[in-house]
């Protein structure tokens, strides 16, 4: 086997709101291939966008990784050898590099006005010209020379000049040979001294020496004019790989506006487990070793990962199959932990259980758990068992299937159970099958029905006599005289 060389690999996202889910995606391979090279996975905050930065949208970053255990070796927060790690924070070291591209001839100061660039556009849609972007209007003149023309501004952009015979086809790790449309002279400079990304990201990736470039597809267009700032200012151009991108299952593109699961922070709203959705991701860019395996852990997805087993293609985001990896993930956790990530969950949107509900949870947790595909799911079941018995409701559908001798079941579940001193559900079921069952003749789905509606309020509930051994002997009996006087 040949002996991997250790990669630094890194995630850039930008603080403008919620995270996306393709941010995991992407640091998801940028993590394994870190880790399977013993190398380092860097986290970098790209925030030189000023105008769409949103309060609170680098820490939902950090958090985000952290849930899902992507803990990067070199970030704002951890630190390294490499830092600042935002880019506000590295305005000085890029002009520089800016000054040198002018000075070589690769690039040259823009001073047209945004009207004048608008027009330039409309004027191209109009004539459905081939070749659109910047005419090079400003290319090759001094300041006072373009100032004597329409539509100029005093403090000049900076441009790349991209040569005609500019290279559009290029070497990825997963999709093999692609191919770019031709780049125009793209601002690397802006008005206020902040870099664009194009430029940024070069400088960065080449002085944090990141030996690969993985993103997602969308940016293959980006590719060539980044490998031109590589080749200019004489660097090493790393590695790419250009994820497939994730699709809804209507294979439209994965957005916020349309998809709330696009964004990472809604998995953890709904109840899903980190584990499950990090196993999710896998499955979506990276086939399982051996098919239909498709539970595997992280250390085993970064034992096995390889950029040749990444389908371009893309792929589908099922839901159906992330509900059952996260029912499969509840089911292996023990009760002590379900609990525990229950209340963690509870407590984060807000509901607090006292000492006793908790009680109350732990017992009921194996009740649940077998049903359970969300976290949220188990205290929606188990309301009742937290609820006084003068606060249960009973469903108006749940009342309407009551048989014609409610009343009469009722009464005799009461006397079966009334002088019950062993209060466990093993008894519990024995003396209502002998009162119910053998004593009145009903089938045991008709004879427990009208039980369960005066204990749990519905038609469906976790297992009755368990549930009711939880409930204890006062309040269960309560609750079959509550019911039974109220019809």
């Amino acid at each position: 086997m040949t002996e991997l060389s250790p990669a630094r690999t890194r995630v850039a996202p930008s603080p403008t709101g919620d995270p996306h889910v393709g941010t995991a995606y992407q640091a998801l391979f940028d993590f394994a291939w870190a880790r399977r090279t013993g190398g380092q996975f860097v986290l970098r905050i790209e925030d030189t966008d000023r105008a769409r930065l949103v309060e609170g949208s680098e820490q939902q970053i950090y958090d985000s990784l952290s849930w899902l255990g992507l803990e990067p070796d070199e970030s704002p927060v951890a630190g390294g050898p490499y830092g600042p790690y935002r880019q506000s924070e590295r305005l000085e070291t890029y002009r520089p590099f800016v000054d040198q591209l002018l000075a070589d001839g690769h690039a040259y100061h823009c001073w047209c006005t945004p009207e004048r660039l608008a027009e330039m556009r409309e004027q191209q849609q109009a004539s459905k010209q081939a070749t659109t972007g910047y005419d090079r209007l400003c290319h090759g003149k001094t300041a006072e020379q373009r100032a004597a023309l329409p539509g100029f501004q005093p403090t000049p952009v900076v441009r790349m000049f991209v040569p005609d015979d500019v290279p559009l086809v290029f070497d990825d790790l997963i999709g093999g040979e692609l191919s770019a449309p031709r780049p125009d002279d793209q601002v690397i400079l802006k008005a206020d001294g902040f870099p664009t990304y194009h430029l940024a990201v070069v400088v960065d990736d080449h002085l944090m020496g990141i030996t690969h470039m993985v993103r997602g597809q969308e940016w293959i267009s980006s590719t060539p004019k980044q490998i031109l700032l590589h080749q200019w200012l004489g660097w090493q151009v790393p590695a790419f790989a250009h994820t497939p991108l994730i699709r809804n299952t209507d294979r439209s593109k994965l957005g916020k506006r349309k998809s709330p699961w696009a964004k990472l922070s809604w998995f953890r709203e709904q109840g899903y487990l980190p584990e499950a959705l990090l196993n999710f991701l896998m499955l979506l860019g990276h086939p399982p070793v051996h098919e239909g395996d498709d539970v595997q852990s992280l250390d085993e997805f970064v034992q096995h990962f390889d950029w040749s087993r990444i389908n371009p293609a893309g792929a589908v985001f099922d839901l159906k199959k992330m509900d059952w990896l996260n029912g499969h993930y509840l089911r292996e956790l023990s009760t002590e932990e379900l609990t525990a990530r229950i209340i963690e969950f509870e407590a984060a949107r807000g509901r607090a259980l006292d000492h006793n509900q908790r009680a109350v949870l732990s017992h009921a947790v194996p009740l649940v758990q077998p049903r359970m595909t969300l976290l949220g799911d188990a205290l929606s079941a188990i309301e009742f068992l937290l609820t006084e018995d003068d606060q249960l409701t009973v469903a108006e559908d749940a009342r309407a299937s009551l048989p014609p001798n409610a009343g009469e079941v009722l009464a005799a579940a009461f006397t079966a159970l009334e002088h019950l001193t062993d209060w466990d559900h093993e008894m519990i079921q024995a003396n209502l099958r002998e009162a119910l069952v053998d004593g009145l003749g009903l089938k045991p789905k008709v004879a427990f029905a009208p039980v369960r509606v005066a204990i749990a309020g519905s038609k469906v509930s976790p297992p009755l006599f368990e549930s009711m051994e939880i409930l204890g002997r006062e309040s269960s009996l309560r609750r079959l005289v509550g019911l039974r006087e109220t019809l």
